[in-house]
């Protein structure tokens, strides 16, 4: 472990001694910005404040609860360029700050922030009476502190981002996001407001956002039992087959959340064979909402008041979470009921809650950190959400531009076990003409016992080049492959890694060995020196046979999963930097800093890929996506996938996307009988649908094959709608390149919560099943089997088209939209201008010539076409152009302007097949179709009348 302290004076990330304050003078000016000491001098609320200016529109606030700001380099922000100007003066009661945006206000005995416009008002408060707290703690002999900031928030706000959470919530004003690392739940510490602010809080411990209270043990609520004993709830066991019940007890606590807690079970008991039951009322001592939260593997239901609020499944080696509120009047008794069916030999349960926030505490949300040196955090505000993320970007880094096969289609497995196998299922695709872009290796295509060697099993990958080159020059398809920060111990790699001092080592020492049966541990990707071997030894193995891309799975890290968060943080120390408490959520960021940095160095043209099962802020300049984890085949994953998608994207990173299908399968599909089959087809055609409108579109599962012609034969409706809308986004591929391209240039997000948009219709605060897919297309994943139909509210402004019909619709509204088996409801905003490819088989297959402009009358709109050369870095020298299309609806006009920029391979000459559709002229998405005009473009304006 290295810890590193500075003592230069007036720079941001280095240590700086206490100040010389007078009487009379309540701050010091530095070179960005000033520091005060509080007039209360308490270090409750911090004994020095700094305010720095960043931007015109970023300040960054550190408050220190000693004589010193002890700020290391940060892993998340990078180094800003700028001298904003700003004035700095003194009132009675504050001290003031301003930029030409935005006014800081520092009270100058209590320590208070408040961040306002230049109207004077207010965008943010830090909470008056109790607005932080600092309490010392000792972490692996490092000391530390325990940090709360609280900030007032009015009752209409709505908040976003966090990351990826599976709990199925969409704004999480009221509620509490817990930012831990865990698989399907990624932790980033960024969350943006509807009041167009965001916070970034830097700061790498498992934090607490929002309703910062612990959850409770059930035991918490006053528990009956089901003959009406007070004190507990009648917990019965019984045989699942015969119904027998063999053991009935009083259990008052509901608490199996890890490996450790299997003990509790009575004895005898066998997860995999038996039933166990809760039942008896509950009653609070409160009224108002109450929040359960739940964890879950196998089969769970539960009734409150005889409604159900759970009904839902995970497999047991990956417990799932969820978080159910319910409203409760004071001592008022509701019957209460719980069935569990555990799925397997290694199974968990646990229920929690929360009772309803204090009336004081309402209008309010904080950050609770369990390790740090000091409150740290940014203040970005923007006039709309799309500046806010790029001023998250401005601190952490562009979004830069991932390789424009990543844009196409994905086929994986778990797993591909054969050389053979995976050049079938390529072979495959291209034999039916479905469109491909990119297979994907996963685990154990080494020999059994070298995990962490890097090199291909021999007996089933025979020539790894010559099935690369196969796949490249043949197939004209990428391969991606599965990388673990692991390794097993003996091995050569282990040995290297182990004798630098590199690995975590508890993991061994206590003999724990994973799914396999072999004992391993994780490299420490803190330590600049282990990230440098880590990548040579990918390179060497890897990287030099044409891999093009990297899938870094469980980086959590995960090294044994379903331990105690506190054993979590056993087996990773100590870290380079210091404990594991404070630097425990920033694993993933630093493992894909090394791979990016590594292979980027070794080939600076070719653009990285990554692919993370987690990620921290700051991942985005890192050429890395994430998956949502090993999610479950079920209805309601898929539902919850959307909110997880769309507050990730808010979260200020571009590329997300998820298991198309889910990941791990009840076992009634893996024979399934004809019901089950039916379900199992839809379930995936309508996860199809979803998948092919996320920024990147992936398919990947466990047993059953994921393939479509595995899912349904080629005749079946299940098997025609997945290829309608794998077609349909490559012929998308001009459109979604310039959203990727417009990620990097202009801070884009291409996933988009509808508040972005629409932020002026209060309706949309709390819509988490709807979301806009670049400017002009609103997607409504079907999330329900058998529906036919849902519920669609499309937002206020100039109306709305059905995509398919080219029928036009009024917004504002909630419509009952048409839903078929093959089709799910996505509408074009009025103004939208979207270009189509041809139909291609993958995505450099030809140029992007002709483009069918669809143009959809009602509004003013534009679009920018951005291309560059695809697969290079030469982007970021400048070499791309755009051209922008615009709509004027006074003088039924589209303009097409001077293109602008060029590049290598550029098309000089091109033609743009033109329709117009109208509320009145309704035209179906149909490439067939006659244009209205046919323009031959040579990159000089050019103006169309209709």
């Amino acid at each position: 472990m290295r810890k590193l302290y500075f003592t230069v004076t007036a720079a941001s990330f280095f240590l700086l001694p206490l100040l010389s304050f007078s009487q009379n003078i309540p701050y010091q000016k530095t070179d960005n910005g000033i520091i005060i000491q509080p007039e209360s001098n308490s270090a409750s609320i911090g004994k020095q404040i700094k305010i720095e200016v960043i931007s015109d529109r970023i300040i960054h606030a550190i408050i220190s609860p000693t004589s010193n700001f002890s700020l290391e380099p940060s892993l998340m922000v990078i180094p800003v360029k700028s001298k904003p100007t700003y004035s700095v003066t003194e009132e009675t009661n504050y001290v003031q700050l301003k930029t030409q945006s935005l006014i800081v206000e520092v009270n100058k005995h209590s320590g208070q922030i408040k961040y306002q416009d230049l109207s004077g008002k207010s965008i943010l408060e830090e909470k008056n009476q109790g607005l932080r707290s600092f309490n010392a703690v000792s972490n692996d002999g490092e000391a530390s502190y325990q940090i709360v900031q609280t900030f007032n928030s009015p009752k209409e706000e709505a908040l976003y981002g966090l990351g990826q959470h599976q709990d199925d919530m969409m704004n999480y004003k009221g509620k509490q996001v817990l930012l831990l690392q865990n698989n399907t739940d990624v932790a980033i510490p960024f969350l943006l407001s509807n009041k167009n602010y965001g916070i970034l809080w830097d700061n790498y411990s498992i934090t607490k956002v929002g309703d910062i209270r612990d959850y409770q043990p059930l035991s918490s609520l006053k528990l009956f039992s089901k003959d009406g004993d007070q004190g507990w709830l009648t917990a019965s066991y019984s045989d699942k087959k015969t119904g027998q019940e063999f053991i009935k007890r009083a259990e008052s606590d509901i608490d199996y959340s890890f490996l450790s807690d299997m003990k509790k079970f009575p004895d005898g008991f066998k997860l995999d064979k038996e039933l166990v039951k809760w039942e008896g009322r509950i009653a609070s001592g409160y009224a108002g909402i109450h929040h359960f939260q739940v964890k879950y593997a196998g089969y769970i239901k539960i009734w409150i008041n005889g409604e159900l609020l759970v009904d839902k499944w995970r497999q047991a080696w990956n417990p799932g979470s969820a978080v159910v509120e319910t409203e409760m009047l004071k001592d008022k008794k509701y019957d209460f009921k719980i069935e569990w069916l555990p799925d397997g030999g290694e199974s968990y349960l646990a229920l929690k809650c929360l009772t309803p926030i204090a009336e004081a505490e309402q209008n309010q949300y904080a950050f609770s950190s369990e390790a740090g040196d000091e409150i740290n955090y940014y203040f970005v505000s923007g006039a709309n959400a799309d500046e806010v993320i790029s001023g998250y970007r401005t601190l952490t880094g562009k979004a830069v531009l991932l390789p424009k096969w990543a844009m196409g289609f994905w086929q994986s497995r778990e797993r591909y076990k054969t050389q053979e196998d995976l050049l079938g299922v390529v072979k495959a695709f291209r034999d039916r003409k479905i469109p491909l872009d990119n297979i994907v290796l996963d685990w154990q295509y080494w020999k059994p016992d070298s995990w962490g060697t890097h090199e291909f099993d021999k007996s089933r990958f025979p020539d790894a080049e010559a099935m690369i080159k196969t796949l490249h020059d043949h197939y004209k398809v990428r391969l991606m492959i599965s990388v673990w920060p692991k390794f097993y111990s003996g091995n050569s790699n282990y040995d290297l890694m182990n004798k630098n001092g590199f690995l975590y080592k508890r993991n061994i020492i206590e003999g724990r060995k994973d799914w396999l049966g072999f004992q391993s541990t994780f490299y420490d990707a803190f330590n600049p020196e282990a990230r440098t071997l880590f990548w040579s030894l990918m390179n060497k193995s890897l990287y030099k046979k044409g891999i093009d891309a990297w899938w870094m799975d469980a980086t959590e890290p995960d090294i044994h999963s379903n331990l105690p968060i506190y054993e979590r943080k056993q087996i990773m120390s100590p870290t380079y930097l210091g404990s594991a408490s404070k630097y425990f959520n920033a694993f993933p960021l630093q493992n894909s800093k090394g791979v990016y940095e590594g292979q980027r160095k070794e080939n600076p043209n070719d653009r990285v890929f990554i692919l993370t099962r987690s990620a921290y802020g700051g991942l985005q300049r890192y050429a890395a996506a994430t998956w949502s984890g090993d999610i479950a085949s079920r209805w309601e994953d898929m539902k919850s996938q959307i909110s997880a998608g769309i507050n990730f994207s808010l979260s200020g990173l571009p590329y997300w996307t998820m298991d198309i299908g889910g990941f791990s399968v009840e076992r009634r599909y893996e024979k399934p009988n004809q019901t089950d089959l039916a379900e199992w087809r839809e379930l995936n055609t309508r996860w199809y649908q979803f998948g092919a409108f996320v920024p990147l579109f992936r398919s990947h599962g466990q047993f059953p094959f994921r393939e479509i012609y595995n899912i349904a034969p080629a005749d079946h409706p299940a098997y025609k709608s997945m290829l309608f809308y794998n077609k349909l986004r490559y012929r998308l591929m001009p459109y979604i390149y310039a959203l990727a391209g417009n990620s990097y240039q202009k801070d884009y997000t291409l996933m988009r919560g509808l508040m972005m948009d629409f932020g002026n219709d209060l309706n949309v605060k709390n819509i988490g099943d709807q979301y806009m897919f670049g400017p002009s297309l609103l997607i409504n994943p079907v999330y329900k089997y058998g529906a036919t139909n849902r519920k669609v509210y499309l937002p206020e402004g100039k109306g709305w088209y059905d995509l398919y019909a080219g029928n036009f619709v009024k917004g504002g509204q909630t419509i009952t939209a048409k839903a078929p088996y093959n089709r799910m409801p996505i509408f074009v905003k009025a103004g939208a201008i979207i270009p189509y490819g041809p139909e291609i088989q993958y995505t450099t297959e030809k140029p992007a010539d002709p483009i069918t402009l669809y143009v959809y009358a009602g509004n003013n709109g534009e679009f920018s076409l951005y291309e560059d050369e695809v697969l290079n870095y030469n982007y970021e020298k400048g070499a791309f152009s755009t051209i922008n299309f615009s709509y004027n609806e006074a003088s039924k006009s589209l303009k097409i302007a001077n293109r602008i920029g060029e590049f290598k391979g550029m098309m000089k000459n091109r033609t743009f097949n033109i329709l117009l559709i109208t509320p009145k002229k309704a035209k179906p998405l149909d490439f067939n179709q006659q244009p209205d005009k046919t323009i031959r473009y040579t990159g000089k304006e050019v103006i169309i009348k209709f």
